[in-house]
C-alpha cells in the first residue's frame, strides 16, 4: 500500500470545526478524531466545565480506549495570535493492530492541518495511559522546559533530535563526490527514542516506515519481540525498516556477543509503487549512518527480504554464520602417454629418393 494514504477529514469533520473553533470555542474542551472507514471522522466532544487542569483528567481519560488510536485536541486557557492554544495529543496503544499504527502516524499531519497548526502549542504523544494522563502531561513539560546543565542521557537525546539535520548534511557532502547522493528525512522523535532504547538493549525490537507525503521517518512498532514472533511483526503490503536485536545460539557465536543487532529492510515488491522502493533505498544508508554515529549504534548484517522470505532464528542465523568455505580440490594434470621410442628423422630431396637416417 502506498504511504500516501489518501485519509481525509469527512465533510461533517470539517463542518463541525470550521462551527466550533469559530463560534463555539469557549464552550469546548475536548476533540476526538479518529480514523473510520479510512476517513478522519469526529468521535466525540466534551464541553468546558472548570479550568483546563480541573477538567483535564475527566475529559481526556472518558474518551480513550486502551486498544485504539485516536487524535485528541485539548484546549488549554492561555492564548496566542489564533486565540485559545489547544495540546495535540496523538495516542497510538502498543497492543493496536500494525496497520492502525501505521495509518494513524502517516495521518497524523494531515489531522493537525485541517485544524490548524497555529492552534496547537504542543503535542504530547502516548501508547498507554500514563503518558497522556494530567500527571503525564506535567512530566513532558517538565523535561521540555528543564533548566541547568544536561545530564548525559540528556545530551545524548539532544543529539539524537539533531540526528536528520547531521546526516542531511553527510547526505550532501556525499553529493560532491562521484557517488549519488542520498536522501535523509527527519526521524521521528518518538523513533529517535526507541532506537535509543534498543541501542541500550532495553527492547529487541524497533520497526520505522516512510511517510512519503509528510516526507519523515516514523515509528510502527517497538517493544520486546522474539525471534519466533519476528516474521509475524513485519507487514507483507508496505515497506519497512526492521532493527532487530538477535539472541545466537552459544555453538554459532564462537565467542562472539550472543546478541547482536542485525537490520532488515522489507521490500514487499509486488506491493510497493517505483516511488517507495526509490525512496527506501535512498533513505536507507543515511538511516544506518546516523543510527551508527550518533547512537553508536554496531549493526552485525544488513538483510534485504522480500514478501516470501520467512524471517526466523534459522533465517537469520544463515546470515550471520554463513558456512565455511572450502577450498576446491586441486587435481594434477595426468602426465603423457610414454613408450613411444625415437624419435624418427625423415629426410627429403632429390637423388635417389629419400629415406630414413
Amino acid at each position: 500500500m502506498s504511504h500516501q494514504t489518501g485519509i481525509a477529514a469527512s465533510q461533517q469533520l470539517k463542518e463541525f470545526l470550521a462551527t466550533a473553533l469559530t463560534f463555539s470555542i469557549r464552550k469546548l474542551r475536548l476533540i476526538k478524531v479518529a480514523i473510520v472507514n479510512e476517513e478522519l471522522v469526529l468521535v466525540e466532544y466534551r464541553e468546558a466545565v472548570g479550568s483546563w487542569t480541573e477538567d483535564y483528567d475527566t475529559a481526556v481519560l472518558s474518551v480513550v480506549k486502551e486498544t485504539e488510536p485516536c487524535y485528541l485536541f485539548y484546549r488549554l486557557d492561555s492564548q496566542n495570535e489564533c486565540g485559545f492554544e489547544w495540546l495535540f495529543i496523538p495516542f497510538a496503544p502498543d497492543v493496536a493492530e500494525v496497520r492502525e499504527k501505521m495509518l494513524h502516524a502517516a495521518t497524523r499531519g494531515t489531522v493537525k492541518m485541517e485544524f490548524g497548526t497555529g492552534r496547537i502549542k504542543d503535542e504530547l504523544f502516548g501508547t498507554v495511559l500514563s503518558d497522556i494522563d494530567l500527571a503525564g502531561y506535567r512530566k513532558h513539560v517538565a523535561c521540555r522546559n528543564a533548566a541547568g546543565p544536561l545530564t548525559a542521557s540528556e545530551e545524548e537525546l539532544q543529539a539524537v533530535r539533531n540526528m536528520h539535520t547531521e546526516v542531511a548534511a553527510a547526505a550532501g557532502a556525499q553529493g560532491k563526490t562521484k557517488s549519488l547522493p542520498g536522501i535523509a528525512f527527519p526521524i521521528d522523535e518518538n523513533a529517535v527514542t526507541e532506537l535509543q532504547r534498543i541501542t541500550r538493549k532495553e527492547i529487541t525490537h524497533v520497526q520505522l516506515a516512510i511517510d512519503g507525503v509528510n516526507e519523515v521517518i516514523y515509528l510502527v512498532r517497538s517493544g520486546n519481540t522474539t525471534v519466533d514472533e519476528l516474521n509475524a511483526t513485519i507487514p507483507r503490503d508496505f515497506p519497512t525498516y526492521n532493527f532487530f536485536l538477535f539472541t545466537r545460539d552459544t555453538s554459532e557465536a564462537k565467542g562472539e556477543d550472543l546478541q547482536c543487532m542485525v537490520f532488515v529492510a522489507s521490500m514487499p515488491s509486488e506491493k510497493c509503487t517505483i516511488r517507495e522502493k526509490m525512496l527506501y533505498s535512498s533513505c536507507k544508508s543515511p538511516l544506518l549512518a546516523g543510527v551508527r554515529e550518533q547512537l553508536g549504534m554496531e549493526i552485525a548484517r544488513k538483510i534485504e527480504v522480500g514478501e516470501d522470505d520467512v524471517v526466523d532464528a534459522d533465517f537469520l542465523s544463515g546470515y550471520l554464520n554463513p558456512p565455511e568455505r572450502r577450498e576446491p580440490v586441486k587435481f594434477e594434470k595426468p602426465k603423457g602417454p610414454g613408450g613411444r621410442g625415437g624419435r624418427r628423422l625423415i629426410k627429403t630431396g632429390g637423388g635417389d629418393g629419400g629415406g630414413d637416417v
